[in-house]
């Protein structure tokens, strides 16, 4: 990446090169605010899949609740295959358009921001190794993050955003 001077967009070298792109899952837990990831160089529902099993693996009792977005592979019939076996673990879809009520997106937004995007990473390797790096630090010093509006406030917004998308107008 360039440097940014004051009304220039951001641009690249004439020699910039993408090295490759990879998936990251990401589970957050939000009592201690610690994230449990994986990288892989798909997103299928198999990558998925192999992600909910180390979950279940690194939280082997109690009740899981997986707050997702509405791609398909979090839907595929394997998974919901699985799901059925897995009692304890519930999936929890966010509205459309409402990302911002998962608070792991605020987590991959923190890692974009500190640790990938002006960053210059010679294979998706290096790639890979930053964002351990980053979730490595991360945890030493997680801790969960704090709703700053009452839950009312959050449920108000979702409904306000749910009737926009759908064309409803607010009376």
């Amino acid at each position: 990446m360039l440097p940014l001077r004051p009304g220039q967009v951001e641009r690249h070298t004439h020699d910039y090169k993408r090295n490759g792109t990879l998936s990251l899952f990401a589970a957050l837990e939000v009592g201690s605010g610690t994230v449990t990831h994986e990288t892989r160089a798909r997103h299928t529902g198999a990558d998925f899949l192999a992600f909910l099993r180390r979950l279940a693996r690194e939280y082997p009792r109690g009740e899981v609740h997986v707050i997702l977005d509405n791609v398909s592979t979090h839907k595929t019939p394997e998974v919901v295959r699985w799901l059925a076996r897995h009692r304890r673990f519930t999936f929890h879809f966010t509205p459309t358009s409402a990302s911002w009520m998962n608070q792991v997106e605020t987590w991959f937004g923190i890692l974009t921001r500190q640790a990938i995007r002006r960053g210059s990473f010679e294979s998706v390797r290096a790639l890979s190794a930053a964002i351990e790096r980053f979730t490595r630090e991360w945890n030493a010093g997680g801790t969960p993050f704090t709703w700053v509006k009452t839950a009312d406030e959050i449920l108000a917004k979702a409904v306000r955003k749910t009737q926009a998308d759908s064309g409803a107008r607010h009376q």
